[in-house]
């Protein structure tokens, strides 16, 4: 078959504080084109600990594998922070045990038999929206997951984008209340920290987000302020996207964004009540398409690299990024 028409398939595995999700994606030898073909779930068991957990995901790779094919590389989502030279864990916040130092890209590599690339799980959302889903078709875009925190990632000029220290796109730091609550990051104020849904529902006096929703199409007036809260600090957030960047689009995901309209439409408004130097129509904030599988699709899609911006931040091998991580050098005196 001609290199020009071949077409590769690619496994991605999504790790979740519950689930292990995993997708085959195919595309053609462009990297474009690319479509899900398999796609599997199962429990994590994360309580097990590290080593429990990797062989999980070598399992379930290897299943996948055996019902949809052999696959040319891996491609993990991960709910935290890595060493993107070593391919070892920094923290993950929801995933209990001694995950820190562990060398999680290694092992899957070694169980697997394929290449591993790890991504933040909130970037391979972005990657898999921008690619299969409601960004398609769009250059530049910003996706934000609403969930247990609020992640996020960026499209620019059709390139996943890290930025200089390989965490541009944590849209959920932003700095919204400078007084606010501290943040799991350290912060004070975050945008994570005032609007993740267990804050919401904790502010409405509820046990959960999905108790929220209900209470606001009853128009339970404790909902209805927690959400018109939670909505203003986002829209702020969310205009300082389209100021600095200038998204085509701005897809949201995770579980809050389920509400659909009943959630979007106020947000929506909000923002262009905070844009001067943007036309109001301009403004376009959709709901994510893709569903469960996108941190898996995307995941696999980031193995290939070609829709990612500054790979060095997925596989540490251009010259120069542990420079660029540590800093710049002091200037001589």
């Amino acid at each position: 078959m001609p290199e020009a028409s071949r077409t590769r398939r690619l496994l991605g595995l999504d790790l979740g504080g519950t689930n292990i999700k995993t997708a085959v994606v195919e595309v053609d030898a462009t990297g474009a084109g690319a479509r899900v073909v398999h796609t599997q779930s199962g429990p994590a068991q994360a309580d097990e600990g590290p080593d429990h957990v990797t062989a999980r995901l070598i399992s379930m790779g290897l299943a996948t594998m055996e019902a949809a094919g052999p696959v040319e590389t891996t491609g993990l989502g991960v709910p935290g922070l890595f060493d993107y030279s070593t391919g070892e864990i920094v923290f993950f916040t929801n995933l209990p045990g001694p995950w820190e130092g562990y060398p999680l890209r290694t092992r899957l590599a070694e169980g697997l038999g394929t290449s591993a690339t790890l991504i933040n799980d909130a970037r391979a959302f972005t990657l898999a929206e921008a690619t299969l889903g409601a960004g398609r078709g769009c250059r530049t875009l910003a996706c934000l997951t609403l969930g247990t925190g609020v992640g996020g990632g960026l499209m620019i000029e059709g390139r996943l984008h890290f930025g200089a220290f390989g965490l541009a796109g944590e849209i959920g730091h932003q700095t919204i209340v400078p007084d606010g609550p501290v943040c799991g990051c350290g912060n004070p104020g975050c945008l994570e920290a005032i609007t993740r849904p267990p804050t919401v529902a904790r502010a409405a006096g509820l046990a959960t987000f999905e108790d929220v929703l209900a209470g606001l199409g009853d128009g339970d007036p404790d909902c209805v302020t927690a959400i018109d809260t939670a909505v203003g600090h986002l829209a702020i957030g969310i205009a300082n996207i389209y100021t600095v960047i200038g998204p085509e689009i701005v897809v949201i995901g995770g579980g809050a964004a389920e509400a659909g309209d009943l959630l979007l439409e106020p947000l929506r408004q909000a923002v262009k009540a905070r844009l001067t130097l943007i036309p109001p129509d301009a403004v376009r904030i959709v709901p994510a398409e893709l569903g469960p599988i996108a941190g898996a699709v995307g995941a696999a899609l980031a193995s290939q690299g070609s829709l990612v911006g500054d790979a060095d931040f997925l596989v540490g091998e251009i010259p120069g990024a542990m420079i660029r991580r540590a800093g710049p050098s002091p200037k001589p005196r």
